[in-house]
């Protein structure tokens, strides 16, 4: 029972955790010896190249993130959220070394957006261009089919993946099986081709080529693309059904459709220009752009679904602003919708794909985003190792190790920073920029409202002193922290009404991926009638409010969900340069974001005709 579970999660891996580095084979090789930074297709080069291809398949997926950074887990959750997390470092002091593995860890997020955007264009890019290798006539049709399919993809995914998903594994086996099936065709008649296998190649082929070598690493990393997607979904499946697919069918099935591609170009002489394509018979070139295009859907499906996922987490632990976020299942937590986030994807790929109008171009631009999260990886998983003390004789060797790979390979990508790799970065750069000047800002707010609060002491003892108004039900207050929320003290002063029941209540992320319902909800009395509530989710988790204070009961506070009033703060910010703490720009920044946030009544799932909000000014 047990390996056929871990069977069935083996193949439902192959459509979500394998997509992106399993359409690699479709212009990895043909940037080597086709591309802008190309090399010469002798046999030489050929063998050295595939050498170079198979360790860094091995080096790289099976050894660094199989063997090792799978072990880095956050209670079963894997991802550069995840991993930073483990440090525990979202109280860390300014300027310390938590603080600053945090700012890194934050700066690898955002690289991820770049990848998640650059996918589907790059993918389903060169699985269109399929069609010109049929026929040259098919060639100016090959961006606008593409920007229909792309088009396509993302107007799909408000309906969530959940049927669709089921063809994932599937789907992406077929296409395993039928990659390694090309590759034993090509090899057939040159299976000499196979002696690239040995170390000794790659080598050889540095010693000849020098820099030329060096610059052939941009073009041969695209093989490995794919490989943070292993540890970010490491918590759908688990490491073992993980590992087990990459062994047994993703590894194999990719080096032999290398290989075949390899043993094709020494045969091939001047004709070849897509070796992947022109691998298979000409009867077959129609329907394999079909099922390359099928497995390019798949693969953009994945990032972009990631991309929520990594939005959520970043929502969550107060990163980024609230946000929409749709439950796409009843079933499956983990399947939400992004709206904002889906359509500005989706822009930015059309974009892409007008700007470079081939998957060549854009080649240019996928590397350096993935191998700058690749050293972001290693260095905090490290620093992760040293904390959990794994090992002390082989964390530093290994890390040195993974470094000189990670750099080599951020080294030759930053050679086509001016060719196209400055889109990634750019967009990074400006995710971060959100990120940082929301966390910052968040911390400047709520010292500025701190200073109007008073404790729940202070204010038991006003109604304790001078009782006001009682009306009957329950009046809930949304406050940050352990305190009597500024517009409370000011409803109070001015109105002199309370409800008879007056419950405080903070809705916090905890540094885990999820919090068990039965240890959701925390309380205790302060006062009589006075309460203090804490709901405790996992940064993966979505809050819904009056779902979790149904469990109010355990206790012993009765609160009828039907006659409850929520109130909130509603602040009005004001920028200023007078106050210390972020420039002008920035504050202003933070006022854009804060204003156009999703509502605290959608975001937390209260019923908009039981919420009352207080306005107020603060001035940042």
């Amino acid at each position: 029972m047990q390996d056929r579970k871990t069977l069935s999660l083996s193949v439902a891996a192959l459509g979500v955790v394998y997509g992106d580095i399993g359409t690699s084979p479709i212009y990895a090789l043909r940037e080597c010896f086709f591309g802008e930074h190309r090399i010469e297709a002798t046999p030489d080069n050929v063998l050295g190249v595939l050498s170079l291809i198979t360790w860094a398949l091995i080096l790289v997926v099976t050894l660094k993130y199989l063997a090792i950074v799978l072990r880095a887990d956050n209670k079963g959750e894997g991802g550069t959220i995840a991993l930073v997390a483990l440090l525990n470092p979202w109280r860390a002091r300014r300027g310390s070394q938590r603080y600053l593995l945090m700012l890194l860890g934050l700066f690898g997020a955002a690289l991820l957006y770049g990848d998640g955007a650059i996918t589907p264009a790059i993918s389903v890019l060169s699985a269109v261009e399929g069609l010109s290798v049929a026929t040259p006539a098919f060639q100016r049709f090959v961006v606008p089919i593409t920007l229909v399919i792309i088009v396509g993809i993302f107007l799909m995914q408000k309906r969530g993946t959940g049927g669709l998903g089921a063809l994932f594994g599937p789907g992406m086996t077929i296409w395993f099986l039928v990659l390694a099936a090309l590759g034993v065709h090509g090899m057939v008649g040159n299976p000499e081709v196979l002696v690239a296998l040995s170390p000794g190649y790659a080598v050889d082929f540095f010693l000849r080529n020098g820099m030329a070598g060096f610059i052939v690493l941009s073009s041969v990393f695209l093989v490995v693309t794919g490989a943070e997607a292993l540890y970010a979904d490491m918590g759908h499946f688990g490491r073992s059904p993980i590992r087990r697919a990459w062994l047994f069918l993703v590894l194999p099935a990719l080096l032999l459709n290398y290989f075949g591609q390899g043993a094709l170009i020494l045969d091939g002489g001047d004709g070849i220009h897509n070796p992947f394509y022109q691998l298979a018979p000409d009867w077959m070139t129609y329907p394999l752009v079909g099922l390359t295009t099928f497995a390019t859907i798949i693969a953009s499906q994945a990032m972009i679904t990631g991309a929520f996922s990594l939005t959520s987490q970043l929502v969550q632990l107060g990163q980024l602003p609230r946000m929409n976020i749709v439950q796409t299942s009843g079933d499956e937590q983990g399947q939400i919708y992004i709206p904002a986030v889906n359509w500005l994807l989706m822009l930015v790929c059309i974009g892409l794909v007008l700007a470079f109008r081939s998957s060549s171009n854009l080649a240019a631009a996928y590397g350096i985003a993935v191998s700058s999260t690749m050293v972001v990886t290693t260095i905090l998983a490290f620093f992760v190792a040293r904390r959990y003390d794994w090992r002390p004789g082989l964390v530093l060797p290994l890390t040195i190790l993974f470094l000189v790979i990670d750099l080599s390979f951020f080294s030759a990508n930053l050679l086509k920073v001016f060719a196209g790799g400055w889109v990634p970065l750019l967009m990074a750069a400006c995710i971060f920029t959100l990120m940082t000047t929301w966390s910052r800002g968040r911390k400047l707010f709520q010292s500025r409202i701190a200073e109007g609060e008073d404790s729940t002491e202070e204010l038991a003892r006003r109604v304790r002193e001078k009782p006001p108004h009682m009306i009957p039900g329950t009046g809930i207050y949304l406050t940050g922290g352990d305190h009597a929320p500024a517009y409370l003290l000011r409803h109070l002063e001015r109105n002199k009404v309370l409800h008879e029941r007056i419950v405080l209540l903070t809705v916090q992320t905890v540094d885990e991926p999820r919090v068990p319902a039965v240890e959701r909800l925390r309380g205790w009395g302060i006062a009589p009638g006075i309460y203090r509530l804490v709901i405790r989710y996992g940064f993966m988790q979505t809050p819904n409010v009056p779902v979790a204070l149904r469990f109010s009961e355990q206790l012993g506070l009765d609160i009828d969900i039907d006659n409850v009033t929520y109130f909130l703060g509603r602040a009005t910010l004001i920028p200023s340069d007078s106050l210390p703490g972020m420039a002008l720009w920035r504050d202003h920044l933070f006022a854009f974001l804060a204003h156009n946030a999703t509502r605290a009544t959608d975001f937390y799932g209260l019923p908009p005709e039981d919420v009352v909000e207080l306005g107020f000014h603060v001035e940042i």
